[in-house]
């Protein structure tokens, strides 16, 4: 169990808390003190996706695209293809929102090691809105083939995805992060591999376990720690959508026979569509999906639109209870 990695797990006011962008911008600049083929590109924010971090180290591995994310990804790709290892940052939205087809065509059908980082996501952002709040980028980026894609929980767990996607010089990635600062729930010993979920809460004789990704697994924890004496539950975060860790997803459903997604993204095509095709397809049991209903997001703290869209540890915990009778 990861609370005894960590004792103050659920104790927020004492929890440190931090964007899992800020990982991303230690992890960058670390990974390109190790590797001199990383380079890094942004679209006009680089202080938003802290790629001015690495800019700051590394002036003469920085290219400020602008506001021009087609471009963004097909030159990345290009210089991919010669032998570099780029990072390319914007918006969620706009990148893999609005690049699609070039990350699709050039990154994807050639498999280059361009690592698409997707600031930003979620309704998270919170007063930016809905033109702003990336709902639909998982499912963009899990159905392109050769794609990688990763959604840490906090920001030590996006360090480490971040030096794990850069020492890959094959696959493109896609790591999505939030702006919100959130609970830093892992540790230096908590273990990360691309392909592997982790068990973050573990009790015996399981009735549900609740599969969650990115911000969303503290939620779940929470819940899961309120539903003690009544429901057994276990939690796992799947930080790795792609390639989905079947072998883990299988043992649980067969184990407790109850699953719950949870996620910050659409409920079509994220995370709990890759669990529900895999489990339906291998050991069908009852799943209930916590996400986004075919909405957009809105203005609002992120508190607020987390209880909005049915995303608090409350709804969780609804959800729970609903599966556990359905068994």
């Amino acid at each position: 169990m990861l609370a005894r990695h960590l004792n103050n797990i659920f104790d927020i006011t004492s929890l440190k808390q931090e964007p899992t962008r800020d990982g991303f911008g230690h992890g960058l600049v670390d990974s390109g003190k190790s590797d001199e083929r990383i380079i890094a590109l942004c679209a006009d924010l680089s202080e938003s996706t802290r790629t001015e971090w690495f800019q700051k180290e590394f002036p003469s591995r920085y290219i400020e695209v602008g506001v021009a994310e087609q471009n963004l990804a097909t030159i990345a790709s290009g210089m991919a293809n010669y032998g570099k290892i780029p990072f390319i940052m914007s918006y969620a939205v706009f990148s893999p929102g609005r690049n699609n087809e070039q990350i699709r065509t050039t990154i994807c059908i050639n498999k280059v090691p361009v690592k698409i980082i997707g600031c930003h996501s979620g309704v998270s952002v919170g007063p930016d809105g809905a033109t702003h709040q990336a709902l639909e980028d998982i499912g963009l980026m899990r159905m392109l083939p050769n794609m990688i894609v990763v959604v840490p929980c906090d920001s030590v767990e996006a360090y480490k995805a971040t030096t794990a996607i850069a020492h890959d010089d094959v696959m493109p990635s896609y790591l999505r992060l939030g702006r919100a600062s959130t609970p830093v729930l892992t540790t230096e010993k908590t273990h990360f591999e691309i392909g592997k979920a982790q068990l973050f809460y573990e009790v015996e004789k399981s009735e549900v376990t609740i599969i969650a990704c990115g911000a969303m697994v503290y939620h779940a924890l929470c819940a899961a720690k309120k539903l003690e004496g009544e429901i057994a539950v276990n939690v796992m975060n799947l930080a790795t959508i792609k390639p989905l860790d079947t072998e883990s997803i299988l043992k649980e459903a067969e184990k407790s026979g109850a699953i719950v997604t949870v996620e910050e993204h659409q409920i079509a095509g994220g995370m709990g569509s890759a669990v529900a095709e895999f489990l339906a397809q291998t050991y069908t049991v009852p799943i209930e999906f916590i996400g986004v209903h075919d909405r957009f997001g809105q203005s609002g703290t992120p508190e607020e639109l987390y209880k909005e869209y049915g995303l608090d540890a409350t709804s969780i915990i609804q959800a729970v209870r609903k599966v556990v009778r359905r068994k």
